[in-house]
């Protein structure tokens, strides 16, 4: 059988995770270096552009997210998986940027991510009843803006602007390289320096549509994972005291 051209969603989360890791690699470990002043003020640049690297992971996982909603079968299980593995992932993220147990300032992205499933189930439920005469985007966008709000309380990783993100890939039908690029424009608005998330728009319009190589629990348990490993890297190098915050 001929396969199709194009990326299926396994090798989107593969370059996903690639990017992700070289991001944290840089921010977990190569930021206590420096601060630790294991390495001269000229190494700074080196972790701004692994960090810029990794922008390119966050509008991957929004993309796959809104797929996932868009595709599965049993909803309450995807959310009970994303939820799951937020809060499995809270203590390893903790542990890796601020070197504390619980650090309340920041939750992890997995946060931001069920947020943003909730709200896509809000808004499709909008939909089906057409609330408003029919008008229920109206209502869809306060889905949206409330979700984003909840997002910006909790202090989750890319607050407001990770939320929606997720909220414009799912509810503007395009391409999916425009549903790409209108997601990034939310990131861009939070910081300049997501511009580099721009990268992930080409990938993201080569999608494919097929699901790729079956590596569902793997993809969900690398992130806490390779947090934890990175922080205890730390702990053995004997940085593991220094904030990375």
């Amino acid at each position: 059988m001929e396969r199709s051209k194009g990326f299926t969603g396994s090798t989107l989360k593969l370059v996903a995770m690639s990017t992700m890791l070289i991001d944290h690699v840089a921010a977990v470990l190569l930021t206590r270096m420096y601060l630790a002043g294991w390495v001269g003020a000229e190494f700074y640049n080196v972790i701004f552009v692994l960090r810029l690297i990794g922008r390119v992971a966050f509008p991957i996982y929004c993309f796959l997210l809104v797929e996932g909603f868009l595709r599965t079968g049993n909803f309450k299980k995807y959310l009970l998986r994303m939820v799951l593995f937020a809060f499995v992932s809270e203590i390893p993220f903790d542990l890796s940027l601020s070197s504390e147990v619980i650090y309340l300032e920041h939750q992890n992205v997995m946060f931001t991510m069920t947020i943003g499933l909730l709200a896509m189930y809000g808004m499709k439920m909008v939909a089906e009843k057409k609330l408003l005469g029919g008008k229920y985007l109206v209502v869809q966008l306060l889905i949206a803006v409330v979700a984003a709000g909840v997002a910006t309380l909790l202090k989750t990783d890319y607050s407001w602007g990770g939320v929606l993100c997720i909220c414009a890939m799912y509810l503007f039908k395009a391409s999916n390289a425009r549903r790409a690029l209108l997601g990034n424009a939310f990131l861009i608005i939070i910081s300049t320096l997501e511009v580099a998330g721009l990268f992930s728009v080409p990938l993201i319009g080569g999608y494919n549509g097929e699901r790729g190589l079956k590596m569902k629990y793997f993809f969900y348990a690398f992130y806490p994972v390779h947090l934890l490993l990175l922080y205890i890297l730390c702990v053995l190098l004997g940085i593991g005291f220094i904030s990375a915050v």
